[in-house]
């Protein structure tokens, strides 16, 4: 990976071996552990493998799958590095969106009916796992329409894997930030006061400042901030306070009462188990270093 390094320390005689980073063997090795781990990986819902487009496309899409937003999402696989794929998964994705009854009725036989009926088909998605990609390919990416993510594989020894978001678009989803501002505002206006108003603005910026790549979902219920997988679920505004849901494990935290509260297991809109209530601007200061946890880790 571009700049990664991997060491295995031997607590024996202190000493210290590089991993040596490698490639697959063959592509279809990359595409088998990402379908088998798939939800872990990527944050996606494995759907199916080589789904065929019919005789008339005569193609095979490598990986079907749902994300956590209920966006179709295709996943296409090469070995090192490969000009012509996101050109393929472009060409997959026009095909899917003009035989979207297909794919909900894939969602349907594996996911059954609820997550059917929910498919969020604004927003679908192209990931990409390669090799390497260039730095054409980053440009070209940036240049689309549509919902891409390009992701670096390395294999370390035998039993490491290692995955880098080389370049991430969110397609017709991009605004500019102050108008993302202004948009969350105008939301938080329409049941808050002045105080929820800004504080739910402070947040959105927050959130969608954390790095590069990061995109926001409007949801029925909830926003989702995403890098590769969500990293933090926003709710409505309620009269005094803002709950933002993180993909940290509770576990790690120093739960405070009234601040933060582990909600593994129970019911609650968006993702995550760790529940951050928020109410005032130094509430969200004191967030900070969780939302850079749940960032680094999607």
């Amino acid at each position: 990976m571009s700049g990664l390094k991997l060491f295995r320390t031997d607590t024996t005689n202190g000493g210290m071996t590089e991993v040596v980073p490698r490639l697959a063997e063959v592509e279809a090795d990359v595409q088998g552990l990402v379908e088998a781990h798939m939800e872990t990986l990527l944050g996606v819902r494995f759907l199916a493998s080589e789904f065929s487009t019919g005789p008339v496309h005569g193609g095979r899409i490598d990986s079907l799958g749902l994300d956590e937003k209920g966006s179709p999402v295709i996943v296409e696989y090469k070995r090192g590095t490969d000009a012509g794929v996101i050109n393929q998964g472009l060409f997959y994705l026009a095909w899917l969106m003009d035989h979207r009854a297909e794919f909900e009725r894939l969602v349907r036989d594996r996911l059954g009916t609820t997550a059917a009926d929910q498919v969020l088909w604004s927003g679908p998605r192209l990931i990409c796992v390669a090799g390497d990609f260039t730095r054409y390919d980053v440009r070209a990416v940036r240049e689309h329409r549509r919902s891409i993510d390009l992701v670096r594989y390395r294999l370390f020894g035998s039993d490491l894997l290692g995955l880098e978001t080389v370049a991430s678009v969110s397609g017709g989803m991009q605004v500019a930030r102050r108008t993302r501002r202004q948009a969350v505002a105008r939301a938080a206006a329409d049941v808050q006061g002045p105080s929820m108003v800004e504080l739910a603005s402070t947040v959105d910026e927050v959130l969608l400042g954390l790095g590069d790549g990061v995109s926001r979902v409007e949801r029925k219920q909830y926003r989702a901030y995403q890098r590769l997988r969500n990293f933090a679920c926003v709710c409505p505004p309620q009269r005094s306070k803002l709950l933002v849901y993180l993909k940290v494990a509770p576990k790690d935290v120093d739960l405070v009462p009234g601040f933060t509260r582990d909600v593994t297991g129970l019911g609650h809109h968006g993702t995550g188990d760790l529940e951050v209530r928020l109410r005032t601007p130094r509430d969200v200061e004191r967030a900070r270093e969780l939302f850079r946890a749940s960032y680094a880790a999607a």
